[in-house]
């Protein structure tokens, strides 16, 4: 388990500082004493720019979780409205434009991204999840952005009553700086997750938002005011939002629940909504086989559902929940080249028939072959009916040579087979199929996969003089 979770560590801190790279490049070449050309005026100006556009990403994002009735897209919609807030008043506080020398423009501009940090990192509550307390989350934001407006206002009215921190590489501006970017990496972590599981463009520019909003920290509160790789700062602030709000914005109008910034997305989620996380292609792959044969369509789902909740229960990687949810998709596809006389056949089938059968799991391989599919997709594919002991088909392999997630798929595809009803008889009760896979563990099955089945379940197996030979 240690070395599960370094692995998960290393590959959310892979990803992150891929993400980094480019911001810090461009910092590392631009630092230096010498200030941009920016006019106090021309200050005021960008902000004005950037703030409009990170207002129009924040306001579609908290527009859409209204009309979705998604508590949790408002929360995300009210940290970039507070962050827009509070860049614009830093803009109008510019010195020399609308007031003279002031503080507010340091508090602003320190404030900014640690609270944006805070409200996203508090949108991962559970509590949140729906549109339970959709109407009192709305009003804790206006009364929070009310409170933001009220003293910004106040610091205009009487601007040197303002103390001008965090000053820049200050006590407090270092500070703000571990706080926000303790703030960012959970939110990063979260991203990056669900990323691992969708594989999707849009989860990935999110995660790429995310970080550069937080390497924003560093030329915004400790490097020297208005010099070029400040403005940086400024830079990765409104690009930041963009990136993040855009992307969630138009999962929660497309009527999805948007999962980046809370990293929560069940892998189970990613077999009911194929198309939308997986591909267009398995959706097609899908249809046909509905069109072909409803019940193996419908098994198929089933096996995959089951496969990544005994993978999320082994501890698997959110990269490998999110293969074995494909593989488990696809695990029967191979049977769009049975003919449908032995597909359907009522009766039990002749050896000749079961033969054929029995070649599902090599068409499927040659399928997605043809596909492009990577290796762990065809692993699980062509292995879904190999067993432990070398007793199963079509290569009679076993034991070692059997990954994690071909084990997770051999018990997910017996258990709803035996539980489903098919042609040629009933469906069995479910202690009955539970008791035939404790029976076999550490023979056919792995143990720690029925194990893992018996608890999600919570089926208790059936007495051990109960009849099993009908298992077929």
């Amino acid at each position: 388990m240690d070395r599960l979770l370094r692995s998960r560590l290393g590959s959310n801190l892979t990803l992150i500082a891929a993400s980094a790279a480019v911001p810090a490049a461009a910092m590392h070449f631009l630092i230096s004493e010498e200030h941009a050309p920016v006019s106090a005026t021309q200050h005021l100006f960008i902000m004005a720019v950037g703030s409009a556009i990170a207002a129009l990403a924040s306001g579609t994002l908290m527009w859409a979780g209204f009309r979705r009735r998604e508590t949790r897209a408002v929360v995300a919609g009210g940290a970039f409205a507070a962050m827009t807030l509070i860049l614009a008043i830093h803009g109008l506080a510019t010195p020399g434009v609308l007031i003279g020398p002031n503080g507010v423009v340091a508090v602003a501009g320190g404030l900014a991204l640690p609270v944006g940090g805070a409200i996203l990192t508090v949108a991962a509550l559970p509590a949140l999840r729906g549109p339970r307390h959709l109407r009192t989350v709305a009003l804790a934001l206006v009364g929070l952005l009310g409170f933001i407006a009220v003293l910004g206002a106040t610091g205009f009215v009487d601007p040197a009553a303002v103390p001008a921190v965090p000053g820049y590489d200050s006590p407090e501006a270092i500070a703000l700086l571990i706080v926000g970017t303790v703030f960012f990496l959970i939110v990063a972590s979260r991203a990056v997750r669900t990323f691992a599981l969708t594989r999707r463009t849009g989860d990935l520019v999110v995660v790429v938002g995310i970080v550069w909003l937080g390497m924003a920290l560093v030329p915004v509160l400790v490097l020297d005011p208005y010099t070029w790789v400040w403005w940086t700062g400024h830079a990765l602030e409104l690009l930041g939002v963009g990136l993040v709000g855009v992307p969630v914005a138009l999962d929660v109008h497309r009527g999805r629940p948007s999962h980046p910034l809370v990293g929560d997305l069940p892998a189970a989620e990613l077999v009911a909504e194929e198309e939308a996380f997986l591909g267009a292609r398995v959706r097609v792959l899908m249809t046909r086989l509905a069109a072909k044969d409803a019940s193996t369509e419908e098994h198929t789902r089933r096996v995959a559902e089951w496969a990544v909740r005994i993978g999320e229960a082994l501890g698997l990687s959110a990269g490998r929940l999110h293969d074995l949810a494909l593989g488990g998709l696809l695990h029967d596809i191979g049977k769009l080249s049975i003919p449908d006389a032995i597909l359907g056949k009522p009766g039990a089938l002749t050896d000749v028939e079961m033969d054929v059968i029995r070649r599902h799991p090599v068409l499927g391989d040659e399928l997605l072959v043809e596909l492009g599919y990577p290796a762990q997709i065809r692993r699980v594919v062509r292995g879904h009916h190999e067993r432990l002991d070398g007793t199963g088909y079509p290569d009679g392999r076993g034991g070692d040579e059997l990954d994690l997630e071909t084990r997770i798929l051999a018990v997910a595809d017996v258990w709803d087979a035996l539980v489903s009803p098919r042609v040629y008889r009933g469906a069995w009760s479910p202690e009955r199929a539970m008791a035939l896979l404790v029976a076999e563990s550490a023979t056919a099955f792995d143990p720690r996969c029925v194990d893992a089945l018996r608890v999600l379940t919570g089926v208790t197996p059936a007495a051990a003089d109960a009849p099993l030979a009908d298992a077929a």
